[in-house]
Formats: C-alpha cells, structure tokens, sequence
C-alpha cells in the first residue's frame, strides 16, 4: 500500500488551535483522524487531543486484518473516544465537558471506511470530480430532521446536534466501503477549511496541485476570507 500524506493546521482567528489531525499505518491497514474542540465548551483542544490518540492507540493495539473488521473497529474507536473523553472530564469535577467534532477512515486491502460525528469532514476525489463528501450532523446538512415549520427558517450551519463528549451518547455515520483507485485524493478537514472556501475550490485544488501546495492554498484562501492574513 502506497500513499502519501500531507497535515497542515493553524491557528486562525482563535486564540488556540483546537484542531488536532494524526495518522497510524502498518503493511496491511491505515488509519487517519481529525477532531475539531468545539468553541463555546471548555478545554475543546483537549477533547480533540484526547479523540485523536485514543482512536490511534486503539488501532496500534488492534492492527485490521481485512476488510470486514472496519467498521466494527470504527465504531469502537468512536465510542472509546467519546468515553475517554468523559471520563477526563469526570476527574476534572467539569459541571460541563469538553466537547469536540470527529472524522476519520481506514485504508484495508485497498478499501476505504469512513465514520464521522459532527461536522469535520471527509471528501474522496477522483478523476477530478467529488467522488464521496460525508454530511454533516447539522440541520443545515440534514434538513429532513426538522419540523416542516423549522424548515422555513433560516438554519444555522454550526449548529451539530451531536458530537464526542457530550453527557447523551453520540450520533455518528459509517460510509460503505469504497474500493479506492489509483490517484484518488482523501481530504479530511474541519469547517475551518470547508466553511469559508466551496467544495468546488477544494476539488479543483486538489486534483489539479500537489497536495502540498494545494493545501496551502486553500489553508490561504479560507484564511484571508475570513479576514486573517497568513
């Protein structure tokens, strides 16, 4: 299994970065993650930290075999984040617990898997063309989940109605398997990057630079559209 990876964040208008990015392989498998804290809740740039190397311990200690053991693996990554996460917060004495959004995907014999809780996302491209855009967990993005009265309304993109660390167990989608081709590109990324800049910027990016500097250029791009020079 032959890949290249490529990992680029900053701080923009925050006062810390609350993203948190990483990746694990073996011959057989990879695994890779974003988690994004969420503002408005204390510490979210440690919840990201601690969904991040939970997940990756996780799939250090349960190297994947084959394809099959995907998505169970997923899952249980998820879920062993969004209790650790509770259980820091549960020492700390937190009235309320740090809280972040989730993305992340193995690579098995070829296959990709992918499970999401929130709004951070992944986009599979190929051939130039968004082949597969996870949706987020937002009314914006799940329209059909509202009241028929609600949905005359203006709706609210950043509003999740689910993410890791907080007190109901969380909300999360796993994609079906896609077997993947030669020169496909995987972005995953949080709304930092995909609110101010379109998924027809990120496609055209991605697939027409390498991904080094089209990373930079959109990292550029979302950062001057949000009036934060880089």
């Amino acid at each position: 299994m032959k890949f290249s990876v490529f990992q680029l964040s900053r701080k923009g208008g925050r006062s810390n970065n609350q993203d948190r990015m990483g990746y694990s392989f073996n011959r057989e498998s990879a695994f890779f993650a974003v988690a994004d804290g969420m503002g408005g809740h204390p510490e979210g740039e440690v919840a990201a930290q601690i969904a991040l190397q939970s997940s990756s311990n996780l799939f250090q200690k349960r190297p994947l075999r084959n394809q099959t053991e995907a998505t169970h693996f997923l899952e249980a990554a998820l879920l062993y984040a969004h209790r650790e996460i509770l259980r820091y917060a549960n020492n700390k004495g937190m009235p309320v617990g740090p809280r972040t959004t989730f993305v992340a995907c193995t690579i098995v014999d070829g296959w990709l898997t992918t499970i999401h809780c929130g709004d951070s996302r992944l986009y599979l491209i190929r051939n130039g063309v968004l082949w597969s855009r996870t949706r987020d967990h937002s009314y914006a993005e799940q329209p059909h989940l509202l009241s028929p009265q609600a949905r005359e309304k203006d709706i609210n993109r950043n509003v999740l109605f689910t993410c890791l660390g907080s007190p109901v167990d969380p909300l999360f989608s796993v994609s079906e398997a896609i077997q993947l081709q030669e020169g496909d590109k995987i972005l995953l990324c949080s709304d930092g990057l995909w609110g101010p800049v379109t998924d027809e910027e990120i496609v055209d990016e991605l697939w027409e630079q390498p991904i080094a500097k089209s990373s930079n250029i959109l990292v550029d791009l979302a950062l001057r559209r949000t009036g934060i020079h880089s």
